[in-house]
């Protein structure tokens, strides 16, 4: 098959939704030339396309890299959905049959990943659920929105640690399906509804809002505890012990205890 920019963009698309690529992930020319066998030139033209559609991003100081929304970004992306997606539900009376089927066979697929060990291939599943239903629902270019939609979510969700459950996201699409099997389209707008709102709610604030943070930890200085020894380092860069100063005059009351610390090293 010949590579184009289409095939490269889809293939990125894809890596987003089933969470193989993180948000801020760096995504440099020259080894995606590689990975494709591809010229820089048919790899930046895909990164163009997936800028456009709001899933990468470029700067000058690191070049192309994956976008990281922002709590405002991830707020209108759970909002566009609820529009899109409720608003396609409304406008309709009634699936037919053969969208149903569609439906319930993407269904089945969602419930096997689910129960399985492949994290990326769930993760791709329950988000294209909702490209899918657009597709029954008949509207295909509403359908490429959500896509892109579902995979910037996913971005907000791994970004801000969502708590929604797997198995709770793949129940509530099964709920849906059912309701529009009936013909209960009010019913499945309020599932649909409640279902994006969850997903929203269960966000919490980015571990990573201070860069330096865990930086900052890993260079506390070290607690000393009163009355141990300390190393410290010699005009001469000899290690030197100190220990705090006793009355000469004190009786020992026992030999001095080895301090464990010094076997630490040999534990790890």
């Amino acid at each position: 098959m010949t590579t184009t920019s289409s095939t490269i963009a889809q293939r990125i698309l894809e890596a987003v939704m089933a969470r193989k690529l993180h948000p801020g992930m760096r995504l440099g020319e020259q080894p995606l030339a590689m990975l494709f066998d591809c010229s820089r030139t048919l790899v930046r033209e895909a990164l163009l396309q997936l800028a456009t559609r709001g899933i990468v991003t470029v700067s000058a100081r690191r070049g192309w890299y994956v976008v990281e929304p922002t709590q405002d970004e991830a707020r209108e992306a759970f909002d566009a959905r609820q529009v899109i997606e409720r608003g396609l539900i409304r406008q309709n009376t009634r699936l037919d049959k053969s969208a149903v089927t569609k439906l319930k066979q993407h269904l089945a697929k969602e419930q096997a990943a689910v129960a399985g060990d492949d994290v990326g291939l769930r993760s791709y599943l329950l988000g294209d659920f909702h490209v899918c239903l657009a597709e029954c629902l008949g509207n295909r270019l509403l359908a490429d929105t959500l896509r892109d939609l579902t995979a910037r979510t996913t971005l907000i969700a791994m970004r801000y640690q969502s708590l929604h459950d797997a198995a709770q996201s793949c129940d509530d699409h099964v709920h849906i399906v059912a309701a529009l099997e009936r013909g209960d389209m009010a019913q499945a707008e309020a599932l649909m509804a409640d279902h994006i709102g969850t997903i929203s709610a269960t966000l919490r604030k980015p571990t990573d809002s201070d860069p330096l943070a865990q930086l900052r930890d890993a260079l506390q200085p070290m607690p000393v505890e009163a009355g141990k020894p300390r190393s410290t380092r010699t005009a001469a860069g000899r290690s030197k012990t100190t220990t705090p100063r006793t009355n000469p005059s004190a009786p020992s009351s026992s030999p001095p205890q080895q301090d464990d610390s010094s076997y630490l090293g040999a534990l790890l």
